[in-house]
Order: structure tokens, then sequence, then C-alpha cells
């Protein structure tokens, strides 16, 4: 149930504060400042008798619950022309006598963790200018929140700030990249991956470069639909929701349609393309439950798809095949989730030459298309190489940054949906 509860807790402040919230759960607050809320609306009974939580109407109490409550506005002092507005650091939600959950709420989790420790229910100060209309604009509640929407934009890497991030497969290649991207960029990152051991890694690396919680380590296996549920949960959990999911987790297996194993091709067919669904399955569960608290505040879905998911690939049918997949999978699903204001979009990178995937000396791609022949006349590794940089327009492979600016793009970027955003130095150009 708090994976539930959780999220609806968190769009609500959210829309409150026209800004992200961590929000993580802490049964038995007894607080005087506490927000208590009575969810006895949101249950109905059935014909039958059986009892039911309805969701949008759990929505709809906490958001008079909090209208409601006595905000506290007072001068800002030493001369400053704001005020004060102060929102609750804790919400309990209950059914009559019953308590389902409490929940500590603060803007990074370190902050919300050590509340729930200290039992500090102060309250979350916000600064508003004299300026500042009483309803919130959908410019106010939403990524940018720029003082001229539409004149002016703000550094792009800080449209991440503060927001709520997981990485499938973030442990290592592209998905490294975007993991420590993410965490330089301000964002809270959940680093999803089977190997669970290099994830852990990764999280310790980026926390102690930070000196604070910067990145959560969790173990997940995007074929496996309880292991995508589990994450999903545990997301809800640990930090009451999501902003910004990035599908990236695949592999390849390069081989001949006349030759390749049919486990071979079902491998990758199943982690590229049945993967990418069992996770757009759970992050959209997750994120419209946040969006019935807060229906003006824009998510993101991003697949890290490829170059491959644009134009065939030769002897190499069951990544593009998967990849061609998942651009249909992305636009399908733009389609469906806009009414949620969830964003769903693919980035179509070049090739990260430097990265596991190609570079790996036993089963990176090319060594392996160096055995199947793929490159005519390649004798070692260093003419594979060769023979692809030679493709792309800039000489170069894809790097992580390439793939970060795309990433900032996408999330600033309000009124685009559905689109496969090429990242491949002019090898591969719309039309």
């Amino acid at each position: 149930m708090i994976s539930v509860l959780a999220p609806l807790v968190r769009g609500l402040c959210i829309n409150a504060a026209a800004a992200p919230r961590i929000v993580i759960a802490g049964n038995g607050i007894a607080s005087k400042n506490a927000l208590s809320i009575d969810l006895e609306s949101a249950y109905k009974t059935d014909d039958a008798g059986g009892e039911t939580f309805n969701e949008e109407a759990a929505a709809k109490a906490l958001s008079e619950a909090y209208a409601a409550w006595e905000f506290e506005t007072v001068p800002a002092g030493s001369g400053r022309s704001e005020t004060v507005k102060k929102h609750p650091a804790s919400i309990v939600l209950k059914r009559g006598e019953n308590t389902l959950g409490g929940f500590w709420i603060d803007q990074d989790i370190d902050a919300v963790r050590r509340r729930r420790e200290k039992g500090d229910d102060s309250f979350i100060e916000e600064f508003v200018s004299p300026e500042s209309s009483a309803e919130v604009s959908h410019d106010q509640c939403s990524p940018l929140n720029t003082a001229l929407p539409g004149l002016t934009s703000a550094a792009r890497s800080n449209v991440v700030k503060n927001r709520v991030a997981v990485v499938t497969g973030g442990a290592q290649g592209f998905g490294e990249q975007i993991s420590l991207g993410l965490a330089a960029s301000g964002a809270l990152v959940f680093i999803a991956d089977i190997n669970l051991v290099g994830a852990k890694e990764l999280a310790k690396k980026i926390n102690g470069a930070q000196g604070k919680t910067a990145a959560i380590a969790l173990k997940a296996d995007v074929t496996n639909e309880e292991s995508a549920k589990t994450l999903f949960d545990t997301i809800a959990k640990e930090a009451g929701g999501l902003d910004l999911c990035i599908s990236n987790a695949g592999v390849l297996q390069a081989g001949s349609v006349m030759d390749q194993e049919l486990e071979s091709f079902k491998f990758t067919t199943d982690v590229n393309y049945v993967g990418y669904f069992v996770i757009a399955k759970y992050a959209s569960r997750l994120l419209r439950l946040q969006y019935l608290g807060a229906p003006r505040w824009k998510t993101d879905i991003i697949q890290i798809n490829s170059k491959s998911g644009l134009e065939g690939s030769d002897k190499n049918g069951a990544y593009a095949g998967s990849k061609f997949g998942g651009v249909g999978l992305t636009a399908s699903f733009a389609l469906e989730l806009v009414k949620y204001n969830i964003k769903v979009n693919s980035i179509c990178p070049g090739n990260f030459f430097d990265g596991p995937l190609w570079s790996d000396p036993e089963k990176g791609l090319f060594v392996q298309y160096l055995k199947t022949g793929k490159v005519a006349g390649a004798r070692t590794i260093a003419d594979v190489r060769a023979y692809y940089e030679a493709k792309v327009p800039m000489k170069r492979g894809c790097e992580g940054p390439d793939v970060m600016r795309a990433i900032y793009y996408i999330v600033e970027q309000e009124y685009e949906t559905g689109q496969a955003v090429p990242v491949t130095g002019g090898q591969v150009m719309l039309h």
C-alpha cells in the first residue's frame, strides 16, 4: 500500500510547491505539525460486499485536505520584500482511527532522512515574492519554471536538478555515463542493473565524489516482470516517486540471418524490446499515480535506442529489429500516456566505441564483427574500429556527453513526445 500512497503524496507536494520533493515513509509519526488526512472516502464497497481503494478519490481527498490546511505566511525579514510560505514536512494518512502510513517530505533525500531520524517536523519554507500569483500556472509547475516562458531557458543541465531518475542497465556503457551525468546535474539517480555489484560500486563512487546521497543501487532484470515491479515499488518507497525513467538496458549478439541461433535472437529481442515494454509498463503506473496529485507536472520515459533503430544493420538483424520495434513502442506509448503528462521519446545514439559493448576484449562488437566477417578484409580489431570510425561524418564515435545533451533537450522540451532523436555525428539523418 505504501508504494501506492507515496507517489500520491509526492504528487500532492510537487503540486503545492511547484518543485520536486522527496517523500519517504515514516510510520508512527506523532507530530503537532503533521498534516493528517482521512482517506475514508477513497474506499468503495461494491454490490458483492468487496472493497476497493479508488486512487482518483484518494488524490481528491489529499488535494482538498492540503488546500484547507492553514499555511502560515510571515514576512521574510532582513529587509526582504518576500514572505515565507510554510509547507508541512510530515503527512499522516488515516482511515478513521487507523493509520495507513506516515510520510516525511523535504527537498533532497539526505534532508528527509535526517527529518525521519530526528522526528524533525519543522515546516518547509518557501520564499514568495509579492508579485507571485495565488494560482500555479502551467509554466510554474513545469521542469523549467522560467521567468519568461518561451523566451529564456535555464542552463540545460538544470532541468534535472533535484529530480528523481532511474537508469536501467545503469552500471556500465552508456548507462554508466548517463548515471554519472544525471548525478552531476543534481538528480537523485537509481542505478538499476542486473549486475548489482557493479551498480553498488558506481553508486559508491558517485556518492563519495559528491559527499551526499546522489545515487542508489538496485538490482533489476528488465525481462522479468516481478523484478521490474519490485524496482518501481522500491523507488516509490525510497523517494516517493519518479520524474525521469531512462530505459537503457540492452544487449547485442551479432549474427547472419542464415546462421544465428534462435536462442541468441530471442535473447536480444527479450532484453531490448520486451524489456523496454516491461520497464515502461511499471514506470508509467508509478508516474500515473504521481500525476493524480500533480496533474501539471510533466515526467519522462526515455528509451536509449540506437542508430540501428533508424536503419538496417548487416548481419545484425536481431539487434536492429529489436530497436526498430522499440521506436514503434515509443510512438505508441507516447500516444497513450500523454493524457497523464508523461512524455515518451527515444534517443538513437551512434556507436559508443569506447564502451564495453564495442571494446570488451572477449564479447565486444569489434571482436564479434571480426569473427563473423562483417567487415570485409578486416584482419584485426583495429581494422574493424577504423572502418566504423570512417563511416561517421564527424570521424568519431558517440560519447556520454552527446547522449546527456539529448536527454536534457527532451526533458526541457515540453511540447514533444513520441520522437526518435538521432545522435549519430551525421551518420544517420532524419528526412
